[in-house]
């Protein structure tokens, strides 16, 4: 291996325990409870300090201009000392070292949240800039970690004091900063990129399969080691600190034992697009191929001669021909209307707020993914009302541990597309199918198997949807403008923790008033718990159903986008 390769495959471990432990913002519900009652606030004042920390997600838009003024590693500092601060003043809240007023609190989470999306831009840059030829599989595999946060947190909690809630946010102000330190020397000695042969393009992609297989390893330790045992979990906690440094020995193994790769590439199609859905020279040449008007490739035969063989093909473009027969009908008018053409095509701000298809997107995504991270905030409460108080902890690495599966499952349709071709709207879909029957389950019975099985599932399906959110923006509206229109996209999120957790907030409270509540000794200032299958259980009912919207939305997106994505296809076998 030489030096400037080890020094790539260096930055992208980093980014992993970058991305691994800045993941703060899932385990709010495990001290969520404390901080509540040392305030002495309601459920819906509590609700808009876990919208606070989402709000951040809004700003994600200042850490790019930060990035056009400051260094890398500059930007990642200062996303770690805001954490630091964020947390850390909670932290002495809790404890009550400092008293301050709770619109200084909603700031601190505020800016606690802002400091994940400055960490997510560090990471995305460097994915990009060092691995642009296998740039999303870097971007999943890296942010797919960032899911598993809470669950190492838990382990570290467990590992320093079982009985602690606020150790966690002591441990969100200084994680990330250690963090940053030990990948600061991969950072500053970022190699020079040049051009790849197809060769080493084909080592990376082989060095990346490997390392989504580490990952699962990483996933099932995390989901099934777990002990409440101080010193039983400090050596669990010690396993999980190794398989995220296995990685580093990875690159040196294969490029070590060229022989073997030789061989085992002879068995394996990893070639060019072939293994990802979309990447830009696809979609370059997509778009190039399609702004031909009434372009054809004529081709008459294919057969064997004295020449050798020869390939015939005949390719007519049919603009604004849908495939779909039935023109006339309500339906068919929905789904033709305004619809996509080809995938890749640029939309600049002001376009993609115009199209009918991000609306869907948009909706599908707000139903989706974003209801599934406010059940998450909640899931404190929730064990809590349940009489499952005790459960928390495992919640929160359940929760943890199916979202980090869901994102290495969004990457699963780039892997078996040799196999199986389907749109990656349609697979948005099927991921969304799990939400409501989850929210039902829970409503259905409030025991221990279901809300266990009901938390598993939302987390699987919002992880999916969090990591492939990316590649479809890319894919529908351009893959030059995905920065500004993710960040459109994604103002879901704070919304949607805003109304889907004062609805929460608000029948919590109200079912507290009218008698299902009992004070807890720890509780100030009237702050009370609501105890009781009730006080939850029209909340799942309205999210279940709000998850059905979503789930149409997806469905017809699907159906809209579904010749654009077959068209593309086509078009790359062509070429």
């Amino acid at each position: 291996m030489t030096e400037y390769e080890s020094r790539k495959w260096m930055i992208l471990v980093a980014t992993i325990w970058i991305q691994a432990f800045t993941g703060t913002n899932f385990d709010f519900s495990a001290y969520s409870s404390e901080l509540k009652a040392v305030l002495g606030i309601s459920q819906v004042q509590l609700n808009y300090l876990a919208t606070a920390s989402d709000l951040g997600k809004a700003l994600g838009w200042s850490s790019g201009l930060a990035l056009m003024y400051m260094p890398l590693w500059s930007v990642m500092f200062v996303a770690a000392f805001m954490g630091l601060f964020g947390y850390g003043i909670q932290w002495l809240i809790i404890l009550d070292f400092v008293s301050l007023p709770y619109f200084v609190v909603f700031f601190l989470c505020l800016l606690a949240g802002s400091s994940i999306t400055w960490f997510n831009t560090v990471c995305f840059v460097l994915c990009i800039k060092n691995f642009p030829s296998n740039r999303p599989l870097a971007l999943a595999l890296t942010v797919s970690f960032n899911g598993v946060s809470a669950a190492l947190y838990n382990l570290a909690a467990i590992s320093l004091n079982p009985s602690s809630t606020h150790i966690y946010l002591l441990l969100n102000a200084f994680i990330p900063l250690l963090t940053s330190i030990v990948s600061l020397i991969p950072i500053l000695r970022q190699p020079p990129v040049d051009p790849l042969p197809s060769d080493s393009i084909k080592h990376e992609q082989l060095i990346f399969v490997l390392l989504n297989f580490l990952a699962i390893i990483t996933g099932f330790y995390l989901l099934f080691v777990h002990s409440n045992d101080l010193s039983t979990a400090r050596v669990i906690f010690g396993g999980a600190i190794l398989l995220l440094v296995l990685p580093l020995g990875i690159p040196g193994i294969i490029y070590a034992r060229d022989w073997f790769q030789r061989k085992v590439f002879s068995s394996f199609t990893l070639q060019g697009s072939g293994f990802l859905l979309v990447d830009d020279d696809d979609l370059e040449f997509h778009r190039e191929f399609l702004s031909r008007e009434n372009s054809q490739i004529s081709v008459t035969s294919y057969g064997v001669n004295g020449d050798g063989p020869t390939l015939t093909l005949s390719l007519t473009r049919f603009i604004g021909s849908s495939g779909d027969g039935d023109e006339g009908s309500c339906c068919g008018k929905m789904i033709g209307e305004d619809q996509l053409f080809m995938l890749g095509e640029e939309h600049k701000a002001e376009m993609l707020v115009k199209r009918v298809d991000f609306w869907l997107y948009y909706f599908a995504y707000f139903c989706g993914g974003t209801i599934g991270l406010v059940y998450s905030n909640n899931l404190g409460q929730i064990a809590q009302s349940l009489g499952h108080t005790s459960m928390t902890s495992t919640l929160i690495t359940l929760y943890s541990s199916f979202s980090f599966f869901g994102r290495l499952l969004s990457a699963a349709p780039d892997f078996i597309r040799l196999k199986f071709y389907f749109a990656r709207t349609g697979w948005l879909a099927i991921a969304l199918v799990p939400t409501p029957i989850a929210f039902f389950l829970v409503a259905a019975s409030g025991n221990e198997a279901a809300l266990q099985a009901g938390t598993a599932l939302i987390g699987l399906s919002s992880g999916f949807i969090f990591a492939a959110a990316v590649s479809i923006t890319s894919e529908l509206f351009g893959p030059n403008s995905v920065g500004v229109n993710h960040n459109i996209l994604i103002t879901n999120i704070p919304i949607g923790s805003l109304v889907y957790g004062f609805l929460a907030a608000l029948i919590y409270d109200n079912n507290a008033a009218a008698g299902f509540a009992t004070f807890s000794i720890q509780m100030v200032n009237d702050s009370v718990v609501c105890m009781g299958r009730k006080c939850y259980f029209s909340t799942f009912i309205w999210w279940g159903c709000l998850a059905i919207l979503g789930l149409v939305s997806s469905v017809l997106l699907f159906l809209r986008t579904r010749p654009a994505y077959e068209r593309f296809e086509q078009n790359r076998r062509i070429s």
